[in-house]
């Protein structure tokens, strides 16, 4: 194989090309790295020979099917549309363990909008879960996404490069305003102390510090307030097309997951014991 770096140069203007998030970017480059290295171990193997060994070396060191599916995504980007290889490598994706999402309560929200003490975490908190936020959206949003006389938040370029539209609660409305007051549109709603866009990794240590401040035990991440949003939704009677559009996703097949989580009938049934 020629030079790594010069292959790592090529596969990055390429993805920077084709318009793919700066994560994507990222995690692409790291991946392929370590196939590269792994691949020059083996000149004499074909493409798609060395993949699976490289695949097979993952799920060795106990890489989860996600972490191989998107190695497996970046290495047939790079001889697809790299280095433009006539043979596709044709392996495909493992098949991905479906858990169910770990749903917070109504009363386990309040608790944890009750045990933050500095207004503008609670805001952001409280935010993510009103309108189903990634945390990466969340950190994002700017002033002018905002419309507190319609109760909506545009959410832009989102996961995928897509916009879509979520809703506010009235309950937010009024720290919003003294959030946002004297700043411009263009500004970050929740910036960092230095002014800058607040860093991911803060804001779940925020989630982190006031889930257990709330003292509850279950092993929910930020991301576990969209979780919540969705699945309070479904509880509450909206339908799950309109749940889908409000949290951005592709396919129904994924809005569908909370609906295991929502089942009135499971609910109702009492153990025999």
């Amino acid at each position: 194989m020629d030079n790594i770096q010069s292959q790592l140069d090529r596969a990055e203007a390429e993805l920077r090309l084709r318009n793919y998030s700066p994560k994507t970017i990222k995690g692409y480059l790291y991946f392929l790295r370590e196939f590269f290295a792994f691949r020059s171990a083996r000149p004499a193997e074909d493409d798609e020979k060395a993949v699976k060994g490289f695949l097979l070396f993952l799920e060795d060191k106990g890489a989860s099917a996600q972490t191989r599916n998107i190695c497996l995504s970046a290495v047939k980007f790079y001889y697809r549309d790299v280095v433009r290889t006539g043979s596709p490598i044709g392996i495909r994706t493992a098949k991905r363990n479906r858990s169910l999402p770990v749903v917070l309560s109504r009363g386990e929200i309040g608790r944890i909008l009750s045990a933050v003490t500095n207004i503008k975490h609670r805001l952001m908190l409280a935010l993510a879960y009103g309108a189903g936020l990634r945390v990466s959206e969340v950190v994002s949003v700017r002033v002018g996404d905002i419309d507190v006389d319609e109760l909506t938040i545009h959410i832009k370029q989102a996961k995928g490069k897509k916009d879509r539209i979520s809703v506010l609660s009235e309950k937010v409305v009024e720290g919003l305003r003294n959030s946002v007051t004297g700043k411009d549109k263009h500004d970050f709603v929740f910036a960092s102390d230095r002014g800058g866009k607040l860093t991911t990794r803060t804001a779940q240590k925020i989630f982190e510090h006031a889930l257990s401040k709330a003292d509850i035990k279950k092993s929910a991440t930020f991301h576990s307030l969209r979780h919540s949003f969705a699945t309070h939704l479904l509880e509450n009677g909206v339908d799950v097309r309109y749940v889908q559009e409000l949290l951005g996703h592709h396919n129904i097949r994924t809005t569908q997951l909370y609906t295991q989580v929502t089942n009135p009938k499971l609910k109702n049934i009492q153990s025999p014991l």
